[in-house]
């Protein structure tokens, strides 16, 4: 079974503009004491990212279209990772230190 989905440039548009609203939204009101376990749902978007943008590259029929999903896989790839790193650093200050003071 070939199944085709077809999203035209005004609903692309209208989708990407809902998103950033909505994440500016979300984000502007988020406390500085939940920063960490933000990022960590963050990090988790981005992975649903490199899974739409290796959709996308599947889907790929030009080499132009086949040259911006491979860039989207590896810039979400790079992203993610980065994010994981960043929030094990994080939760690397919060942990007691092992010095002894004399």
């Amino acid at each position: 079974m070939d199944v085709t989905t077809s999203i035209t440039g005004f609903v692309a548009l209208y989708i990407f503009m809902l998103a950033a609203f909505t994440g500016y939204e979300i984000i502007g009101r988020v406390p500085a004491i939940l920063h960490t376990p933000l990022m960590s749902g963050s990090n988790f978007v981005h992975g649903i990212v490199v899974v739409g943008a290796i959709f996308a590259l599947m889907n790929a029929t030009t080499v132009l279209e086949q040259v911006i999903g491979f860039i989207g896989v590896l810039f979400g790839a790079a992203n993610a990772a980065g994010g994981y790193v960043v929030t094990e650093r994080m939760l690397e200050m919060f942990k007691p230190s092992d010095k002894k003071k004399a």
